[in-house]
């Protein structure tokens, strides 16, 4: 029996969210040409929309990790799946991500960016699931608190499906 996606948060209001967000970054970044680095696959369309909002100069660049296969638990093992290919040193940074749940992917790519010598680097996120925390992790800039549920559309996926979805939505088990 398939699976029918249920709506969570509606279109609308990730749009409204997603200006709010840029309304932020503009005003912390004009003047200072900030890297915006979306951890693929699930970022770009939110990364895409911010970017148009945003409106000051900036650049993007983005990089795959990933850590979690087909489950719909993270496997708490990250991978880089392609090199970040812009250049981090002296550069303000944003790393842009769809859902934030234990924290480790975000963590460990704050190190990297640090490591390669990065000015600044800030969190932002459409999504976290707070609760499910491993790593302590500060989100600059958020979208949405979401419950423990299995999440997709606005581009977060569950095994490559259901990222065409213009809401957010769960799944039930």
């Amino acid at each position: 029996m398939p699976v029918k996606p249920k709506i969570l948060i509606k279109q609308e209001d990730i749009y409204d969210a997603v200006e709010r967000i840029a309304g932020e970054i503009r005003r912390d970044y004009r003047g200072k040409n900030p890297l915006l680095i979306g951890i693929l696959k699930g970022s770009f369309i939110f990364m895409a929309d911010l970017v148009r909002r945003i409106n000051i100069k900036l650049e993007v660049g983005f990089i795959r990790l990933y850590s979690y296969g087909s489950g719909t638990e993270s496997s708490g093992s990250i991978k880089v799946k392609t090199k970040l290919a812009d250049k981090v040193r002296g550069r303000h940074v944003i790393i842009v991500e769809d859902i934030i749940d234990s924290g480790l992917t975000v963590n460990f790519l704050t190190e990297f960016l640090k490591k390669k010598g990065a000015r600044t680097v800030r969190l932002c996120a459409l999504t976290e699931k707070r609760h499910r925390r491993k790593i302590d992790v500060d989100i600059d800039y958020l979208g949405f608190e979401v419950p423990d549920k299995f999440i997709v559309g606005y581009g977060i996926d569950w095994d490559e499906k259901y990222r065409y979805l213009p809401n957010i939505c769960y799944i039930e088990d």
